[in-house]
């Protein structure tokens, strides 16, 4: 049986959610650095180098990717031999207080944009809680903890629709995503959530936005099956639309497209959409009982030092010193 700190859990949220606020992930700048390399379009090319530059500041300074620092979403896996000894708060209030000390630290303080009673009032709940969380009780003696940090504009271009069982996915998507404008602050990642019911399809799709970004990988070992074709379909079709980087035109416009699925009903094909904005904020952790997990930094050599097109004179936007 392993004994799981109360403070653990709480220091470990707090610090996960501090880190994503100015750390992207290291795939994502990676993949936005890629795209940026093969982009024709000039604007977007510019979009990206500007999202690369911002990321690397915040990096650096240790201030949010984003003045959208979003609204807090917690997948967490319960192992059936965790103890919780000496808790006096349930999990749920101890991720809260992990999000309420993430957000009103001194040293770098995150615009709260949680509003109780959103059919009423709508006042501001001041330090960002509470969090959306989605558990799971699975074997084992660990807890398995997921962090995001999803900014309202591409929140608020989710899509999801019951489908006829015989209707195409690929279809619906490249139908509906030039509806979504670029609101959702292209280039991201699309997550799609298939089967289940609505609700599940939903989560589902929110949860594979937690996934790294793999599709050149994909691509080049082959797709296994009907999920992985379908993922690169979607992928060459959305990026065919000329969407690109903050709807500005391009090649680029979603970095990877992630599906989970789950068995459905046989009068029925639930399809939830969610897409991830440049702000892309997510983190990992496991306790096992031997304390805090804190996140490790990247590498500031991770981040790309590009040259920025600035009117008619090129200059290289040097960070290093």
């Amino acid at each position: 049986m392993t004994v799981i700190r109360q403070d653990d859990l709480i220091d470990s949220v707090a610090d996960a959610l501090q880190f994503i606020s100015y750390y992207h992930p290291v795939d994502f700048i990676q993949a936005v650095n890629e795209a940026y390399e093969r982009e024709e379009s000039p604007a977007a090319k510019d979009a990206m180098a500007q999202i690369l530059i911002n990321s690397r500041m915040a990096a650096m300074g240790h201030r949010p990717i984003c003045q959208d620092t979003g609204i807090v979403t917690v997948f967490v896996k319960v192992g059936m031999d965790v103890s919780w000894t000496g808790a006096t708060m349930s999990v749920t209030d101890m991720i809260n207080e992990g999000v309420r000390r993430a957000y009103t630290h001194p040293d770098n303080v995150l615009r709260a944009s949680i509003l109780a009673d959103p059919a009423g009032a709508r006042k501001n709940t001041g330090d960002n809680t509470p969090a959306v969380i989605h558990y799971e009780i699975v074997p084992g003696n660990t807890v398995d903890v997921q962090v995001a940090a999803k900014g309202g504009g591409s929140e608020n271009k989710s899509k999801m629709v019951m489908l006829n069982p015989s209707d195409s996915i690929l279809d619906w998507v490249v139908k509906t995503i030039p509806t979504m404008g670029a609101g959702w602050c292209p280039p991201g990642m699309l997550g799609i959530g298939v089967g289940g019911t609505a609700e599940k399809a939903a989560v589902m799709a929110k949860e594979s936005l937690m996934d790294p970004i793999d599709i050149h990988e994909l691509r080049a070992r082959g797709p296994k099956g009907a999920t992985e074709e379908l993922r690169l379909e979607i992928f060459d079709a959305v990026n065919k639309l000329g969407i690109g980087a903050q709807g500005l035109g391009g090649l680029t416009t979603v970095l990877d497209v992630k599906i989970k699925e789950y068995p459905t009903h046989a009068a029925s094909l639930p399809v939830a959409m969610i897409p991830n904005c440049a702000a892309t904020r997510h983190a990992h952790f496991v306790l096992d009982g031997t304390g805090p997990q804190i996140q490790t930094p990247p590498s500031l050599e991770d981040w790309p030092n590009i040259t920025w097109d600035v009117g008619p004179t090129a200059r290289r936007v040097n960070l290093d010193t």
